[in-house]
């Protein structure tokens, strides 16, 4: 097997087709698109659309029925396994919390630098968890969770800061992010992505969020629908096509001025 080359410049999915096993149902139906590296994107879609199916694919954690995922022209198949996920920063909306202090969660996003402290108030800085952690009683050595005596239990929007966190550790070429402020009020979202944004630049990062505040800052957008890819293109140029990204996103622009 190859081991994964981390100056790749694209990612190609050419006619993807792939259904969990025991289902007879195809959550993609032949989807094609490239990545290019060091670009932003952004995937939306309705729930059960295809999006995280995508990103699982990606990870290799499962592998297409039909089709392939080519990088740089090689098949993702042939391509060592660890070698390719240690090189990919991810976080997923039901992200794991470890029973431990809020040194070691963020510092196991780079083992080998788990005790590298100034890496680590530079990651929370950057996910904006510094805040909150300069509160705790112990700050970076509070043990979390209730179980332990004296362990803190954050709340869900403080554990999604450790989360990002994390993969501000390392110099992932490739970051993955899939819902994982679901659980951040919008201002709180905006703000870590505004950030996130300028700390992507130089990396290859694809973005799913619910909301279009956020999707927009991605230099081009795939809009997914029942397993198909619809409409590509940015921000500016959806509205303009004034299809099913352009009504996603009116309806919860609406949605907003309500409340």
């Amino acid at each position: 097997l190859l081991s994964f080359n981390k100056n790749f410049q694209k990612i190609e999915f050419k006619n993807v087709w792939f259904r969990y096993p025991e289902s007879e149902k195809y959550i993609l139906k032949g989807v094609s698109f490239t990545i290019d590296a060091k670009h932003c994107y952004s995937i939306v879609g309705l729930n059960g659309s295809g999006k995280t199916t995508i990103i699982k694919l990606l990870l290799k954690l499962y592998v297409p029925d039909k089709g392939k995922i080519l990088i740089d022209g090689v098949n993702i198949c042939d391509i060592d396994t660890e070698s390719y996920q240690t090189m990919i920063g991810a976080v997923f909306q039901d992200f794991v919390k470890y029973p431990l202090t809020v040194r070691e969660n963020i510092g196991c996003g780079n083992v080998e630098e788990m005790k590298n402290m100034d890496r680590i108030y530079c990651a929370a800085e950057k996910a904006g968890a510094a805040e909150f952690i300069s509160s705790l009683p112990e700050k970076y050595d509070t043990q979390l969770h209730r179980e332990w005596s004296g362990g803190i239990q954050l709340s869900l929007g403080q554990w999604q800061k450790i989360a990002i966190s994390r993969i501000f550790m390392k110099d992932f070429p490739l970051v993955v992010l899939d819902e994982p402020t679901a659980s951040l009020d919008p201002k709180a979202e905006y703000e870590i992505y505004k950030q996130f944004r300028g700390l992507m630049e130089g990396r290859t990062s694809i973005l799913i969020a619910h909301r279009f505040s956020t999707v927009k800052l991605a230099d081009e957008i795939l809009v997914l629908q029942d397993g198909k890819i619809i409409e590509k293109g940015n921000h500016r140029d959806l509205m303009k096509l004034d299809g099913e990204y352009a009504k996603l996103y009116s309806i919860q622009a609406e949605a907003y001025r309500e409340e």
